[in-house]
């Protein structure tokens, strides 16, 4: 592949619903580029985008994969994202990496929730953003009423550039509304220029056309005070100012283009590839990075390959052959193969070998790069989200914001002796997943690995058994229980064992209380020596143990305080094991006398959420034993709730929220204290956490 100057390359980042042709559209314009010589399909598992074993098996994309191509004397990198939302983390790794967002969107279906979860996230990062209605050649497609979606739903930023001419339910033609050229395409794909729509084509269209004339050059004339002038004195717009204007207002977000294509029958690629070219802002003209030095200082970084080398390491794929391959923007400066670098996030020295350019799972290596590219090294040591440097310049560029894990299973592993297998691999997935976790819970001693849904957590075990060997199963987390006591008792433990020989006798009086603590506490008021002092500990030892289990479920025993008042002992035959056993037996006792009780954990519940969904979310609430403490707006149309719930009613909350706000929904939910269990619920409880144990 040969080296491009930054102004010939263009970072384009593929984002939208699920479904709405993403992979197709790659496909489409890898093969129209030429960098392809055959048009795959999903459903047929051989794409370029799509190469990973388990997006064959499932025809989904898992995981946002580069294609960079030569086209017309330029470089493109396309980084195909995916649309569900249980992958979000790649989306917005995708798009941190580019400069420009095409969002697509299917003519069939319009505006979905992943359409404008991909339209925030890049309008959060600062990206320019493009609308490609996909899917133009369906027999139920309607551009026209997804142009009107999309205008309502994004405002007047929306300007469509590429539009068809339809009579009697049948695309006629294209009309590309820069050019004012409109065109046919044959079977194999290839634009043939033909005359403009009039009335008799389609009566409706003469009308739309005048319309949509004038949404673009309203659009344009935003863009600075000459236009603007020239607009107000009803002057046509030239070519070129139509092509700057929109230019210039992508790059500062004021302007949204809209075109149409087929990947089926390759109409519009062609004309999508001159935008490419003439509307999307290349790497140096965007606003600059904004970097942190070790002071905290906020330095700007130009895209300048003269500048000192800034590269952010975006991406890491997790490869059992290969080993560690990270994706890497350079940012500024020139990125050398076998060279040594600076990781800003650790402070050590990172040593580059190799360095290549990818088109799905092909390689090509390169022995540089430069401002603006996007690069792969492999087996370097720098994890995703970490900066680059030169010893000149230390820099750190700000991190990725990923959604929390909200979704866990515990894992067991179905063949001993695989557990350190389990957790090597694991790792090396989390290195490639940042919303994986995989932690050991300090309560239940279960592994726990969360995510962002059921399918998440599911494709990571079907990788773990594919790419490192290791087969597991997923089932539901314990929930750490407590047991307490409501009353203060006074019993007495007696240990008295007469064999051959020595006997063994101890005895304790101890009185139990409530008290404000996770550990027991332990205290002696004998008196007169009943109880020897050099007994002390081994009674205190005796509760200790015994605390780890409670009379209820054997679950811990916390808020318990143990003094020992008194008791008696043998010059002989008593032991420190026999006050341990005395101690114990006065345990067993007194808390069956104490009046125990079950303690559950509550945790606190943050949920954003669309405003219409309020209500039923509330609702849902009470039933899971929730309880709401406020509501207040975040956004337009976005409302946070507080709540306090149970951990035993939130499990498959996550999926609840999904469904119900069909992926708008968003939730934190942190340990807050134990509360008593509900006595409707004792005897399932103790019979369930018995059935783990």
């Amino acid at each position: 592949m040969n080296y491009y100057d930054v102004s010939k390359i263009r970072n384009i980042a593929l984002a939208g619903h699920n479904g709405s042709g993403k992979t197709s559209l790659a496909e489409a314009v890898l093969y129209k580029a030429g960098a392809s010589d055959r048009l795959g399909k999903t459903v047929d598992g051989n794409t370029i985008c799509d190469y990973d074993p388990e997006e064959i098996k499932r025809k989904i994309s898992i995981s946002t994969s580069l294609a960079a191509f030569e086209y017309n004397g330029m470089k493109i990198n396309l980084l195909d994202t995916p649309g569900l939302f249980d992958f979000a983390a790649d989306m917005i790794e995708g798009i941190r990496a580019a400069d420009n967002v095409m969002i697509t969107v299917s003519a069939k279906s319009g505006v979905k929730v992943g359409t404008r979860k991909a339209y925030d996230e890049a309008v959060s990062q600062g990206k320019s953003k493009m609308f490609v209605i996909t899917k133009i050649d369906d027999k139920d497609a309607n551009f026209f009423n997804v142009l009107t979606e999309l205008k309502t739903v994004f405002g007047p930023t929306v300007c469509p550039v590429v539009v068809p001419v339809i009579h009697d339910h049948k695309i006629v033609s294209y009309v590309n509304l820069i050019e004012m050229k409109a065109y046919k395409y044959n079977e194999k794909g290839i634009a043939v220029e033909t005359e403009m729509p009039n009335a008799e084509i389609s009566e409706k269209f003469e009308y739309r056309i005048e319309g949509l004339i004038a949404a673009i050059s309203e659009a344009v004339a935003e863009t600075s005070d000459e236009l603007m002038e020239k607009f107000f004195e009803g002057e046509p717009f030239t070519q070129k100012e139509l092509i700057d204007g929109i230019h210039n207002g992508m790059n500062r977000g004021i302007i949204t283009p809209v075109v149409c294509t087929s990947a089926v029958d390759m109409a519009g690629i062609d004309m999508l590839l001159k935008e490419v070219e003439l509307l999307l802002p290349n790497p140096c003209e965007v606003f600059p990075a904004e970097a942190y030095t070790p002071a905290k200082n906020v330095v700007e970084i130009k895209c300048d390959k003269q500048e000192p080398l800034t590269a952010f390491v975006f991406k890491t794929i997790a490869d059992p052959f290969v080993g560690k391959m990270s994706m890497i923007r350079v940012m500024s400066g020139k990125l050398n193969a076998n060279s040594e670098i600076i990781n800003s996030a650790n402070g050590t020295a990172e040593k580059i070998g190799k360095l290549f350019t990818l088109c799905g799972k092909k390689q090509t290596e390169v022995s540089y790069a430069e401002a603006g590219d996007i690069v792969v090294a492999s087996k370097i040591s720098a994890k995703t989200g970490d900066t680059l440097s030169e010893v000149s310049r230390i820099v750190d560029l700000p991190p990725m914001n990923f959604p929390r894990p909200c979704y866990s299973m515990a894992v067991k592993a179905k063949n001993q002796g695989d557990e350190a297998k389990i957790s090597s691999g694991m790792q090396r997935l989390i290195e490639e997943e940042p919303t994986l976790s995989y932690t050991q819970d300090e309560n239940t001693k279960e592994q726990i690995l969360s995510g962002l849904g059921e399918q998440h957590l599911d494709i990571a075990a079907s990788k773990l058994k594919a790419k490192f060997g290791v087969d597991i199963t997923l089932t539901i987390p314990k929930i750490a229980y407590r047991e307490t006591i409501r009353k203060k008792v006074r019993v007495e433990g007696k240990h008295k064992k007469q064999s051959g020989g020595h006997g063994q006798y101890g005895h304790v009086w101890i009185e139990f209380e409530p008290c404000l603590s996770d550990e027991l506490v332990f205290e002696e008021k004998v008196f007169g020596g009943a109880v020897p002092k050099n007994y002390f500990p081994a009674v205190q030892k005796g509760l200790e143990e015994c605390s780890k289990k409670g009379v209820l479920a054997g679950c811990p025993v916390v808020g318990l305080k143990a003094i020992l008042v008194d008791g008696s002992y043998h010059p002989v035959d008593s032991s420190e094991m026999a006050f341990k056993t005395a101690a114990s037996i006065a345990y067993k006792e007194g808390l069956r006398q104490a009046d125990p009780v079950m303690l559950e954990p509550i945790g606190e519940l943050k949920v954003t959420a669309p405003d219409e969904n309020t209500g039923d979310i509330m609702g849902e609430l009470n039933k899971r034993r929730g309880r709401v403490l406020g509501m207040e707006p975040v956004t337009h149309g976005t409302t946070l709730i507080q709540a306090e719930v149970p951990v035993l009613e939130m499990h498959d909350f996550a999926m609840y929220l999904r469904q119900i706000t069909r992926g708008m929904g968003s939730f934190t939910f942190d340990f807050l204290r134990y509360e008593q269990l509900p006595a409707n619920l004792l005897t399932d409880v103790i019979m369930a956490v018995k059935d783990d144990n």
